[in-house]
């Protein structure tokens, strides 16, 4: 048996499907009809919309939910070799195929002959798992039922885009602040089992509405989107940022201590400030910032850490001194 690679996109694919919130959710029938439909058009044992974990393949839906776990180990998935590929896989006979002969679901129940599974990717291009369907015996695929298997495919992803469009944030295409709450909710409760400290930052822009009223909406609609730029350029890969209301953002920093998200700050504060000395803008682009570190063993909830660095934050409006003058 050969373990599946780790795609190069890993990172950003585990982020995506983290921010999704779907892992260990009910079956839903928009998910439940097309493996249902995808069983009965390709006469399978069992069609399976899977979503690739970390460490594991969970099922988001299953023609047999009774008689398969919820889910499997991601070294002996073969959906986890799947999403490696831009194109469905298709496997005819497992017991031939070096990659699997010797899996224990290919030598044990289910005894899967044949597989065929098509990726299913966002927009980023990142594959989150498959619709697959598996049989016991071996078979042949036409070109006509990988046609079909992909249009189902296809369908699949665009009820998974429907979730995702619901927690983005439609200006900045960043997290709306359903989807920060719902993905920073799971990193957290992460760094909690692994007892490390995390840091939430809430950031404010503090003359959205002076750029209204002197520029016009249309201008504070780009300072908004070049704001999140700059939030994607200056913030880790492995932090989620999210847009929370009409001038204010949050970040969330998995193993972060006060140092980093000190740093963080300035780093911000200087991109803020050399993109508006390169762009030449006739209006200025301030931000008051506040920030918690939950420490190892708290008992804070994520509320209660937007509550507090939402204080802070509030606290640093009224100062007469910014933020970064006392860093």
């Amino acid at each position: 048996m050969l373990a599946p690679e780790i795609p190069k996109d890993e990172q950003k694919r585990i982020k995506k499907l983290y921010a999704l919130n779907i892992l260990d959710t009910a079956a839903e029938e928009r998910f439940d009809r097309l493996t249902r439909l995808a069983k009965r058009i390709f006469n399978a044992d069992i069609s399976i919309i899977t979503l690739v974990d970390s460490d594991r393949q969970w099922f988001k839906s299953t023609t047999q939910p009774n008689s398969l776990p919820a889910e499997t180990t991601r070294d002996i998935s073969f959906c986890a070799h799947a999403i490696l590929g831009n194109e469905a896989m298709v496997v005819e006979d497992a017991s031939l195929d070096e990659r699997f002969k010797d899996n224990p679901v290919v030598v044990n129940d289910p005894k899967i002959r044949f597989y065929a599974g098509y990726p299913l990717r966002m927009n980023n291009g990142s594959a989150l798992g498959t619709l697959c369907i598996l049989a016991s015996e071996p078979r042949q695929f036409s070109a006509e039922d990988l046609h079909i298997l992909n249009d189902l495919g296809v369908m699949a992803e665009q009820e998974i885009a429907t979730i995702q469009s619901s927690t983005l944030d439609d200006l900045t295409k960043i997290s709306n602040q359903r989807g920060f709450l719902e993905y920073a909710g799971h990193s957290y409760t992460v760094s909690k089992r692994k007892g490390v400290q995390c840091s939430l930052l809430l950031l404010s822009l503090n003359n959205l509405d002076r750029i209204v009223e002197k520029f016009g909406q249309t201008k504070s609609k780009l300072v908004l989107v070049s704001f999140t730029d700059l939030l994607r350029e200056v913030f880790r890969d492995s932090d989620i940022f999210g847009r929370i209301d009409n001038n204010e953002f949050a970040v969330f920093m998995l193993e972060s201590d006060d140092a980093n998200a000190k740093a963080a700050l300035i780093r911000l504060h200087n991109a803020l400030e050399q993109y508006i000395d390169q762009d030449g803008l006739a209006y200025s682009m301030q931000f008051s910032a506040g920030h918690i570190v939950a420490l190892p063993g708290t008992n804070l909830t994520l509320d209660d850490l937007l509550d507090l660095a939402r204080e802070r934050m509030e606290t640093d409006k009224l100062s007469d001194r910014h933020w970064y003058e006392e860093l």
